[in-house]
């Protein structure tokens, strides 16, 4: 009996790319019988176009990339529809701005990423000129949670900055060069620029939205249709992948691992800034270079249609969406009953639901799922507003 061809996945060079890396090493698609191959892609164009021609069977995905495929607005246009059975990772990012630029927005160690917003809107304009700030990719959560934070902050995002392009790996580099003035990337880059003493993270994506999602696995669909016993195997491995690399009694050991060559390539000390745990280890001076990742805790494999929803709402919100696109179609990629299914099987706790509110929660509290309920964490936006999906109306 001829045997399944190899599953290749597409990642980047980043914190988050952690759970595939762990499911390769230490062997959970093997166990699920599942041969693995990983594809380090230099940018998220890369990525999308691959997927989109069929030249890998699932990726990391940005949430906003995976909606715009769908939707036609990015990638090369290839056959291949794709879905999203499951999620990566929470939080992540940093607004990482240029020395002369973090200065003075860092004369308050304990200011808030609204009051940094604020005091670089009155910086803007007092040296009367517009920054070049970079996002990963157009349709990106970088670029969304970026907009989201200016705005926050009373700048003009498309009048009072200027947006270029720059892929995560590189955006140390064009920080360096004069190039860009900020970025908004993940981790470790903001770390990386942080440590070679050329910028300082102003903000965390953790800051402008707690517990937002940063990173989903997407797939064809084909996948899915032609081999769903398939799909739920790497779902599995992806699981147990994840509550690894959520243990912060493993940090060091997946530094270490991330640090290779053939992976993020950086010095584990620089990587470890990112991983659960690493709160324990930053100082009291005010916010750290780095943005932590969440992998597991408070449902993080989760895809939540009503996230889809509240990014397919940003879009629309700094024109990215035509009038009539159909915003409940587009949802309907992220596949939270291929999720189901693959929890269910390991006596994981699956939400009740594909949908919930956000920015309502200020504190701890449980979502209701099955078996059993899920302790989750604050999901506040940085300005105080909260999002009711359309079903929750």
């Amino acid at each position: 009996m001829t045997s399944p061809a190899v599953f290749r996945i597409g990642l980047l060079r980043l914190t988050d790319a952690a759970p595939l890396i762990v499911a390769r090493e230490f062997g959970y698609f093997a166990a699920e019988n599942i041969e693995v191959a990983l594809s380090l892609e230099p940018s998220w164009a890369n990525v999308a176009d691959k997927l989109s021609y069929g030249l890998v069977d699932g990726a990391m995905m940005l949430p906003p990339l995976a909606l715009a495929l769908h939707l036609g607005l990015s990638g090369a246009g290839g056959p291949e529809a794709i879905i999203v059975p499951a999620a990566l990772s929470l939080n992540g990012n940093t607004i990482t701005l240029a020395s002369g630029w973090a200065a003075p927005l860092q004369a308050e160690p304990d200011a808030s990423a609204l009051d940094t917003a604020r005091r670089f809107h009155t910086l803007i304009r007092e040296r009367a000129e517009k920054p070049v700030l970079a996002v990963v990719h157009t349709f990106s959560t970088h670029n969304l949670l970026l907009r989201y934070w200016l705005a926050a902050g009373g700048i003009e995002p498309d009048s009072e900055v200027t947006f270029a392009v720059v892929p995560p790996a590189e955006t140390a580099n064009a920080l360096a060069s004069g190039r860009i003035d900020g970025f908004c990337a993940g981790a470790p880059w903001g770390e990386v620029a942080a440590r070679a003493g050329i910028g300082r993270a102003v903000a965390t994506s953790s800051e402008i939205w707690s517990h937002g999602v940063e990173k989903v696995f997407a797939v064809r669909r084909r996948v899915a249709d032609e081999d769903p016993g398939r799909l739920q195997a790497v779902l599995r491995a992806l699981l147990r992948a994840a509550a690894y690399c959520d243990d912060p009694a493993n940090a060091r050991d997946l530094a270490q691992m991330l640090a290779e060559p053939g992976y993020l390539g950086l010095p584990a000390e620089t990587i470890l800034t990112s991983l659960p745990g690493a709160v324990a280890r930053r100082t009291a001076s005010g916010r750290g270079d780095a943005d932590v990742s969440v992998f597991f805790a408070n449902a993080a494999t989760f895809p939540w249609r009503s996230q889809a929803e509240w990014f397919l709402r940003q879009l629309n919100r700094w024109g990215y969406l035509d009038a009539g696109v159909d915003t409940s179609a587009a949802c309907g990629i992220f596949r939270p009953e291929l999720y189901a299914e693959a929890a269910h099987s390991m006596a994981l706790p699956v939400p009740a639901l594909p949908w919930k509110s956000e920015g309502a929660h200020e504190a701890g509290w449980l979502l209701p799922a099955s078996p059993r309920a899920i302790a989750m964490g604050p999901d506040r936006f940085l300005d105080g507003a909260a999002f009711a999906p359309t079903q929750m109306r």
